[in-house]
Formats: C-alpha cells, structure tokens, sequence
C-alpha cells in the first residue's frame, strides 16, 4: 500500500522546478484548487511531479494529481494492485498505454511491528497499535515509484491524475506489511513509460532491497515567499 509518501527538495529539486515552471501547472492549480508546492507530504490529492512520455514519446516531467476520480467512491482511488491492472476496466488502458514514474524520497507504511509477528493469533493482529514506517530505496537518494495515469476534466481543464503501482512485499517491508509500491531503479524508467514497452516484463525486476527504519515527524516546507 502506500497513501502517503515524501519528496525532499534538495535531490528532488530538478523535478519539481521544471514541473513548477509549465502553463499546465498553474492551469491545474486553478481548475482543482491544489497547491504548487510538490514537496514535503505528499497525500491523496496533492500535486506531485511526475514523469511521463512527451508527444514525441520521450521521459519528461508533468505536474499530476494524485488519485483517479469514481463515481462509484467518494475517495480517490491512489494504489493500484499490478498483479490485475491489465483486467480490471479502471486501470487497463492506463496499464497498456499511460504509465509513469513518481520521484519521492520515501514512503510511509503503518505496520505491524516485528517484535509481534508469530506472538500473535491472526484475530490479535487486528487489535495491534501499528507503527509508522519511512521506506526508501537502499543506496540511493530517489525512490523511483511505478504509477499510470490518465486524464480527468475539471472545469474545462484536462487534468493528468496519477495511481501508484502496488505489489506483494518483499525483502526487509515483509515484516511490516504484507503490500508495498511497484519501485524501478534507474535504468528501466525510460522503459516503463514509453507506450510500447512490455510493463508485465518490467514490473518483474521491481526492486526489494529497501531500507525500513521507524518514522519520525518531517516538518512541512515553508511556502515559496516565506523562503529568505
């Protein structure tokens, strides 16, 4: 699962300015009334910069929304399972044709913590204060998150919304949570979001060298014109 997850500015800068600086920016802004920022906290509904195929079919970045819209649900829909994204009618087109990359820092679990896994019955677990879990890619500065996306009108607007790729766990998020984010490293982001690629093939050499380490609070950053 992954509802929440964090971008740093620093390693993350060249993402979120060229984002910050397109038409389309403002434009969705305006039309879902979402701030700017792209940076700190990222939850359901922010926006966050993403990259994604140009119309020459290269990697660029685009300012996205997070969570697609269903009439269905009052709640966005932000995690999508990759083991059934190509037959559900939600997601399918998205998984052939529209995929893309999320750049974070990390990502948040709430899990079970280890000193409780096999101390328990199955029903105890549902009573057990979870705890909170920063993830990130071992070795490196970027999490590379696996998403598609597609595009929702608001007023008038054509507005690119993103989902996040989940997979069972693996490696050391086992003994927290039984799901976790689709995460690609470097060399296959390219692949992943170019429209004829294979992403079954792809998602396939996810990664699962994660390090998991107990959260601690991360302030929210300040707005551009409180900056000195």
């Amino acid at each position: 699962m992954c509802t929440w997850f964090y971008i740093s500015r620093n390693p993350l800068s060249f993402f979120i300015e060229r984002a910050q600086r397109l038409d389309l920016t403002a434009a969705i802004s305006l039309a879902t009334a979402r701030g700017t920022a792209m940076s700190g906290n990222i939850r359901p509904t922010d926006m966050a910069a993403v990259l994604a195929p140009d119309k020459h079919g290269e990697m660029a970045v685009f300012p996205m929304i997070w969570g697609f819209r269903h009439e269905a649900i009052s709640k966005p829909l932000v995690n999508c399972r990759v083991e059934t994204a190509d037959q559900k009618e939600l997601w399918r087109d998205s998984w052939c044709r529209r995929r893309c990359v999320i750049p974070a820092s990390w990502y948040y679990e709430w899990g079970i913590p280890p000193s409780e896994i096999g101390f328990r019955s199955a029903n105890e677990y549902h009573n057990i204060r979870k705890e909170k879990y920063v993830i990130q890619t071992e070795g490196s500065d970027v999490t590379y998150l696996a998403g598609l996306y597609r595009f929702e009108v608001y007023n008038g607007i054509q507005v690119p919304k993103f989902a996040v790729l989940t997979r069972a766990a693996a490696g050391p998020v086992k003994s927290i949570h039984d799901r976790m984010p689709v995460i690609l490293s470097k060399e296959w982001l390219r692949d992943w979001v170019r429209p004829d690629s294979d992403p079954r093939r792809i998602a396939q050499k996810a990664l699962s060298n994660m390090i998991v380490e107990k959260a601690r609070d991360y302030p929210e950053p300040k707005p551009d014109y409180m900056k000195i």
